[in-house]
């Protein structure tokens, strides 16, 4: 579990990946490879989740390809036999912890409170969601959150972009950050790859001119 942790920080920047269509799996994935992050939350959405994780953990095994949005035991298990490395849950569900725990996979549940985080750390936890970002108070609020509770790193979500995410990261606590502004709708529809490789490149470029 630990290894995926310490390439989740290397990558700084986790691509949060909506899939309507499985087709799009194998290109998007091509591209984010290409620009430089080569991981994607694929969140579970959708129907087409499933089979996009199965294809980019397939066709790019050295991709760090993992399941957001895990809300059940079942899509535990599902993400998991499609290929899904890691599970990611927009909140704390003590169950779907020990159940990934039990299956050796690496889990980030969401929270926002330090009742959240103690339960967390209760679970043997030491790495958490916070999420919904912007929302919740932002980095000022994670600040707030880390400093009683000093074994705590965290990966924020929602509300983050390529103008906020720098101050994310310059705090020494943020493990990474997850994102989809690299990953638009849109530009998914569209087959638009080569610009999603550009705006993966930019964000790359990000994480090294504040991790080195």
């Amino acid at each position: 579990m630990r290894e995926i942790f310490d390439r989740f920080k290397k990558i700084g920047i986790i691509p949060v990946v909506v899939l309507d269509r499985a087709e799009d799996a194998a290109p998007l994935a091509e591209a984010l490879c290409e620009g430089g992050l080569p991981c994607a939350e694929v969140t579970f959405r959708t129907e087409a989740a499933e089979e996009a994780i199965r294809i980019m953990a397939e066709q790019y095994p050295d991709m760090l390809v993992g399941a957001g949005t895990v809300l059940t035991s079942q899509q535990i298990d599902r993400a998991a036999a499609a290929g899904a490395k890691f599970i990611v849950s927009p909140g704390l569900n003590p169950d779907n912890v020990r159940y990934c725990q039990e299956k050796g996979i690496p889990i980030t549940p969401g929270t926002q409170t330090p009742t959240e985080i103690e339960q967390a750390l209760a679970l043997g936890l030491d790495v958490v969601k916070f999420f919904p970002a912007e929302p919740s108070g932002g980095l000022k609020m994670i600040k707030s959150l880390a400093a009683p509770f000093t074994t705590v790193s965290f990966m924020p979500t929602g509300g983050i972009n390529a103008v906020n995410v720098r101050e994310y990261l310059s705090f020494g606590r943020i493990l990474a950050c997850g994102g989809s502004w690299m990953v638009p709708k849109d530009l998914i529809r569209a087959g638009e790859f080569g610009k999603i490789r550009d705006m993966a490149r930019e964000a790359a470029e990000i994480v090294r001119e504040i991790r080195g």
